[in-house]
């Protein structure tokens, strides 16, 4: 790809990733977009990316492939009978995203998108096909399959998935904006807490055991 082109390119993933987290998926506007990655042309976003659909895949493939090597490194520590290195090993690169402003955008829009993430439908998005993330899932499944029903352990997994993203996205909206109170507490503490509480939850006993 040309340099200008990717210039281009990663103008309007970085302009599209503020935007999405700022104002909404849905509400943002595609002229605001372009505009903001300092381009003329309307049609950029279609030129570069197919739609807006198309860049929103690139901007959370982009997050997910930030935090790739991190997961991968985990994959041969990990063993389905373990629920809390599991959920450690999802967590901990995820929360390293609120580091940086491009990771914090991240956060804020997966958030978003965590009724979408296809686990009680055995149907994850394909953008997770293949990447340490699915591997890391399907692990965290089989430990929860374990002592759960199967329709109890998916529910579990998409509510683990829900609260761990709006966790995040909460902490990067109040470390993005200087008018709201600094995060606290402290990022290590946060994310061992975090860890613990999702931790928790996840093994918590069946609500109905003689069912």
């Amino acid at each position: 790809m040309p340099k200008d082109a990717r210039a281009t390119r990663d103008a309007l993933i970085h302009a599209g990733a503020h935007l999405f987290a700022a104002h909404g998926i849905d509400a943002t506007r595609t002229r605001d977009i372009v505009a903001l990655a300092g381009q003329a042309n309307d049609s950029a976003v279609t030129y570069h990316f197919g739609s807006r659909d198309g860049l929103l895949n690139a901007i959370l493939r982009a997050g997910v492939t930030r935090m790739e090597p991190a997961r991968t490194a985990t994959l041969p520590t990990l063993h389905a009978g373990d629920i809390p290195l599991i959920v450690h090993a999802i967590v901990q690169p995820t929360a390293e995203e609120l580091r940086t402003p491009h990771g914090r955008d991240f956060l804020r829009i997966t958030a978003q998108l965590a009724g979408r993430a296809g686990i009680r439908e055995h149907h994850p998005p394909p953008l997770l096909h293949d990447t340490a993330l699915q591997q890391q899932l399907h692990l965290l499944q089989t430990a929860c399959r374990a002592t759960l029903p199967e329709p109890l352990a998916l529910e579990r997994i998409s509510l683990f998935i829900a609260f761990l993203t709006a966790a995040l996205a909460d902490r990067a909206t109040r470390t993005h904006h200087p008018e709201t109170p600094p995060p606290a507490p402290e990022h290590d503490t946060f994310t061992t807490d975090l860890t613990a509480m999702l931790t928790a939850a996840l093994q918590a006993p069946h609500p109905n055991p003689f069912a």
